[in-house]
């Protein structure tokens, strides 16, 4: 048998492929050991009395940013002379080389800017620099990030429990090896697509900062273009300023904190169940469950449809979860303990209490108010009962609702085209890197070829 036909019950090459160490490759490419293509260097070391106010920056741990970029204005400075090998220069990979973590070593950032002033490495990061007549220092960027380098592989736990990036070892890691042009085309594809997530990214931090705004305005002034603010008729209370129609409440007296326990629990098979992990963040509602049968239920609070529910831990009551339960089977159901219900009377709106207390300062107010010791901290229901809030007319809280529903929509909007976004990234990282699909077959899937 020819040693190039395929072996029986063996599935034959893909047109244009070789069979390689790695498997399957495009004919074009070859395999070699990443110390072949790439030099991998340790950081420096240094004492205290080498620190400064100003002087050489060092690039640490926390300088290598887990959105893939390093920190160009570094806290730590150097007085010491430092050699030009350890300066680096734009385009420097940067791998986490010592964490407590496996799952952080070998987390890879990439200098995107030339730096302004000298810029060094410390001891516990690994740089990365490819020879340039044999691979691109992009296209090393997101090889390292696909599935031909498992770092964990490649660390080693030391006595501290720390683990430790073996370079010798990730020296022989073999990879493979397309030519020049066609690792320039794959960076470029790749990069598109993080260049689509970064303004992505962008936008809905706009739009976070819009809708903080747009509460402040709105609590303040109702529901009024900003043009308008000032012929609105203001009082002043507890709160701060508020429209001179509007009521100043406690908490307690707009809605109910105690919710008695379901006498049909033994009759359902099967009943809703909200862990903590299913309370969201900065958002409205609470649409999904865990169907729990009644004896897996050993604690939990009785939760109805309609209640809103405010986190009483840290952090999750400080970052923003909440929300109020919609669509429950049979109207009812239990949740976590870490939770307090709440549900308001009919001249409070459900929605307009969320965005109320979904406030950053609001939360703020409440950490503050939280028992305990550090780390087992809680907020008592009590607390929340006394809670002074603003009471416009119902019609009102309605409008003021459905302003920030609108801007939440946006939000999700935008956050499910991230989604999308890193989808397409990891696909289109693991094809590239494979030849399962070629350049110009990639750049129309990731819209590089695009006007």
């Amino acid at each position: 048998m020819h040693p190039t036909e395929p072996r029986p019950h063996e599935e034959p090459l893909p047109e244009g492929f070789h069979m390689t160490e790695l498997g399957p490759l495009p004919k074009e490419w070859r395999v070699v050991r990443l110390g072949e293509a790439a030099s991998l260097e340790r950081g420096l070391s240094w004492s205290k009395s080498d620190e400064c106010a100003e002087g050489i920056g060092v690039v640490r741990i926390p300088d290598v940013l887990d959105c893939g970029k390093i920190n160009p204005s570094p806290q730590v400075h150097l007085s010491k002379k430092i050699g030009e090998k350890k300066l680096l220069k734009k385009d420097d990979i940067l791998l986490v080389g010592s964490s407590g973590a496996v799952k952080n070593v070998g987390r890879a950032a990439i200098l995107e800017v030339e730096p302004t002033y000298p810029l060094t490495f410390a001891s516990f990061t690994v740089r990365l620099r490819t020879r340039p007549d044999i691979m691109v220092q992009q296209f090393l960027f997101y090889l390292i990030q696909s599935q031909w380098i498992d770092f964990s592989v490649f660390s080693k736990r030391a006595a501290d429990g720390k683990y430790n990036l073996q370079l010798k070892q990730l020296q022989s890691a073999k990879i493979p090896l397309p030519p020049l042009a066609e690792q320039r085309a794959i960076a470029q594809i790749l990069r598109t697509v993080q260049q689509a997530q970064a303004a992505t990214d962008k936008v809905i931090d706009a739009l976070h900062r819009l809708k903080q705004s747009l509460m402040r305005h709105l609590f303040t002034y109702g529901a009024v273009p900003v043009d308008q603010a000032s012929q609105v008729s203001l009082q002043e209370t507890e709160l701060g300023a508020i429209p001179a129609h509007w009521q100043v409440v406690r908490l307690r007296e707009v809605a109910e904190f105690e919710n008695k326990p379901n006498k049909r629990r033994d009759m359902s098979p099967l009943i809703p169940f909200v862990p903590m992990s299913l309370v969201p963040r900065d958002s409205v509602y609470i649409s999904r469950w865990e169907m729990r049968r009644p004896e897996e239920i050993k604690s939990g609070i009785v939760v109805r449809e309609g209640d809103y529910l405010l986190p009483k831990i840290t952090p999750c009551l400080e970052n923003g979860k909440q929300g109020i339960i919609k669509g429950i089977p049979n109207g009812w159901g239990y949740a976590t303990t870490e939770v307090i219900p709440i549900r308001p009377h009919s001249r409070l709106l459900a929605e307009f209490l969320a965005f109320f207390l979904g406030q950053t300062h609001i939360r703020q107010e409440l950490a503050s108010k939280m028992e305990g010791t550090t780390g087992r901290q809680r907020l008592s229901k009590a607390v929340v009962q006394q809670l002074m809030l603003p009471l416009p007319p119902l019609d009102e809280q309605q409008v003021i609702a459905q302003i920030l529903q609108a801007v939440d929509a946006k939000i999700a909007a935008e956050q499910a085209y991230r989604a999308a976004l890193d989808a397409l990234f990891r696909t289109l990282l693991n094809q590239l890197m494979t030849g399962q699909i070629r350049v110009a077959e990639a750049m129309h899937a990731s819209g590089a070829d695009h006007d």
